[in-house]
């Protein structure tokens, strides 16, 4: 889409189970923002909105009121205020912050439910779902715990196995157990209203693959978790929950249910927008709906690519009258200090906590995330390095520049524009300028925030070395005229920044304007162009960054090394525990020779082995039984590296029911002793042929 009219702009809605940090800040909200605010300079603020607002419904909402004994109504009310000033205290700039547990989504949401079900869309399934006697309510996935039937992990989710990655569904689980109430569920039959993905899927490959009606080119990061989820093939998608908290279906014999929050919560961008249009007295409905003017893209951090490339486009297709998007420019996670994020272990940076530990510097923490936000790949966020970038590139990089050139105007010429007579070397210097500009206005376009920021920093950099080149310092003393010329020069490249560093640096922007004496906020800039007329009087000098010391990172330093202590405190209290006790695992039920003689057992080597997509714990091996080569999936990536186990003789359960996991059919089971510490292959003692048998 060359020339849109106008841009819809989403940030995922963050779940109000707790408050933001800077992973999700570098995933969904900091790139957004400036992409925003770039939109907003060059397009009008009247052809852009950015709607965001919290994501209030589904099982985390729920489990989180139980732990903390109040009501959902509770826990959301408290992180959605939360969540809404840390926000608006650090920036982000939605024209909306809205809130999907409002009347206005509900009915919104209700309605474009109920539009699909008139269509004929939902299939009705019945299905056997676990059902907690005791609470008197059906569980979702996350409500159930059990044992893994792959690796055996007795903490396993009713959708996952979080130790061998597994994608599990309740009823696989062994001892299967409510986190609700501890007690054992049973099955019961219910019914719900499906999605049929599967039937979407040849729309989907030639809008997603083949790029059929899809304006723009996708991330790379982007496009592999659409193809590994449409390689595995689609499957239909229920809409609807036997849960209490939600939104109710508008359907009269699915009473006592509520609307899948994958289906609400993208649902909550319209039902913004609706809310911001009634606000401020404008439709709502060509953000939405005019498909060939409206410009629609959705940043978000790579856990959301699936609903926001395949689930929602596929609703919003079906539907008819909505406009899909455009973009989805997803980034991969951000780790800190060596370690993944975990919010559990209080092992991430709280942005309300920043905001209060250090005030005043929302646009460090800005600058720091920009620099390395992870748009390729997974980036790392370290304390150190956020000193050093403060210190090295915005303190005694960008500050000094601007800092220099307002106290040598005052020094010299009372503050005011001197006049210039521009020669060769100012020409080349807005050449180059004006290239800078270039770059940067096309790696906003192309959603590239870290090198549009490396291009804003390389205009200071030539603006500094341009100073230090001429030295006027030096040249007031022998030539008057050349150094008003150079000190007009250095306004300009200042004037120009002022205006760059709206999109990054907001904060520090509005203050450079108030020492320039200037408002102005049009992208559509000419290096050429004089934003600093002669005679301009500008004010006196501030420094905009100061230098960070080692005392005012010490804190957050401290406070992670407590974190890693306690944590090895704990390892180190298990493995003497494990030492001292030496208690033998305890012997499963009794079986016969018979029983055991079932088992088929070869001897087989792994010709090949390769990650499963979207499976950090998983690898798919390929064994040559000698009689046959066999796919096996096996829970075992986070021990053995793909490259390192090629060429090693296995004994292989061959006669295992085959069993799907993750897309892949798995035929049989790789024999592993576990001794506390890591996995061992249960191997022969001696290399013997393929397809032998262990007896």
């Amino acid at each position: 889409m060359s020339n849109p009219k106008r841009y819809t702009i989403t940030s995922a809605l963050p779940y109000t189970n707790g408050p933001v940090h800077i992973g999700q800040l570098a995933g969904a909200y900091v790139p957004a923002d400036i992409y925003v605010r770039y939109l907003r300079m060059r397009y009008g603020k009247d052809n852009v909105v950015y709607i965001c607002g919290s994501d209030e419904h589904g099982a985390a909402i729920t489990m989180k009121a139980i732990k903390e004994g109040v009501t959902p109504q509770e826990i959301v009310d408290k992180y959605h205020e939360i969540i809404k000033k840390s926000f608006a205290d650090f920036g982000i700039s939605f024209d909306i912050y809205h809130r999907t547990s409002s009347p206005l989504h509900h009915e919104t949401a209700s309605e474009f439910f109920s539009d699909l079900y008139k269509q004929g869309v939902f299939v009705e399934k019945e299905t056997e779902q676990y059902y907690d006697v005791e609470q008197e309510q059906f569980l979702a996935d996350r409500y159930i715990k059990g044992t893994c039937p792959n690796c055996e992990n007795d903490s396993a989710y009713g959708d996952q196995c979080e130790k061998c990655g597994t994608s599990l569904d309740p009823t696989e689980l062994i001892n299967p157990k409510s986190t609700i109430t501890g007690s054992t569920p049973e099955l019961r039959k219910t019914k719900q209203l499906f999605l049929s993905l599967d039937t979407m899927q040849p729309w989907l490959e030639k809008w997603i693959v083949e790029g059929e009606g899809r304006p723009e080119k996708w991330k790379r990061n982007v496009m592999g978790a659409c193809k590994s989820w449409l390689n595995m093939g689609l499957q239909p998608r229920s809409m609807t929950r036997d849960l209490k908290w939600g939104i109710p279906v508008p359907v009269d014999s699915y009473e006592g249910k509520v609307l899948y929050v994958w289906f609400d919560a993208p649902i909550g961008y319209i039902s913004a927008t609706k809310q911001w249009a009634e606000d401020n007295g404008k439709d709502w409905r060509p953000y939405w709906q005019d498909k060939e003017g409206t410009k629609l893209v959705h940043f978000l951090g790579k856990d959301n690519i699936v609903f926001h490339c395949i689930t929602f486009p596929a609703i919003l297709k079906t539907h008819g009258d909505y406009v899909i998007p455009t973009n989805v420019p997803a980034n991969e996670f951000m780790n800190m200090e060596g370690d993944k994020m975990s919010t559990s272990r209080n092992w991430t940076v709280w942005l309300h906590e920043y905001l209060q530990e250090f005030p005043g510097k929302q646009d460090i923490l800005r600058y720091v995330l920009t620099a390395n936000l992870p748009e390729t790949k997974d980036s790392e966020f370290t304390w150190k390095d956020f000193q050093q970038r403060n210190n090295s590139e915005l303190a005694k990089g960008l500050g000094n520049f601007v800092n220099r050139v307002v106290v040598l105007t005052h020094k010299y010429y009372e503050g005011k524009v001197p006049a210039g007579n521009p020669g060769e070397m100012e020409s080349q210097l807005m050449a180059s300028v004006s290239k800078d500009l270039q770059r940067l206005t096309d790696h906003m376009e192309a959603y590239e925030f870290r090198m549009a920021l490396t291009a804003m920093m390389d205009i200071m950099r030539s603006g500094d070395k341009y100073l230090a080149e001429t030295e006027p310092w030096k040249l007031i003393k022998t030539d008057a005229e050349r150094t008003a010329t150079v000190m007009n020069t250095a306004l300009q490249v200042v004037g120009h920044l002022s205006i760059l560093m709206k999109a990054f640096l907001p904060f520090s922007a509005d203050k450079l304007q108030q020492i320039l004496g200037i408002e102005v906020s049009d992208w559509k800039l000419s290096a050429q162009s004089d934003l600093l007329p002669i005679g301009h009087q500008i004010n006196d000098a501030e420094m905009l960054f100061s230098m960070m010391e080692d005392e005012h990172i010490a804190p957050q330093l401290a406070k992670l090394d407590a974190i890693r202590k306690d944590k090895a405190a704990i390892a180190a209290a298990a493995a003497a525990g494990a030492t001292a006790v030496k208690e033998p695992v305890a012997l499963k039920d009794e079986i016969t020779y018979e029983d055991f003689a079932k088992l088929d057992i070869r001897v087989g080597t792994i010709v090949s082995a390769s990650k499963v997509p979207k499976a950090d714990k998983l690898l798919e091996l390929e064994v040559d039984l000698g009689f046959e080569k066999r796919t096996v999936v096996s829970g075992i990536a986070e021990h053995f590296k793909a490259e390192d186990i090629i060429g090693q003789q296995v004994c292989v359960l061959a006669n295992l029911a085959p069993r799907k996991l993750r897309g892949i059919v798995s035929n049989g089971m790789i024999l592993m002793a576990d001794n506390g510490d890591g996995l061992s292959f249960l191997s022969p003692a001696t290399e013997t042929g393929n397809g032998e048998v262990v007896s």
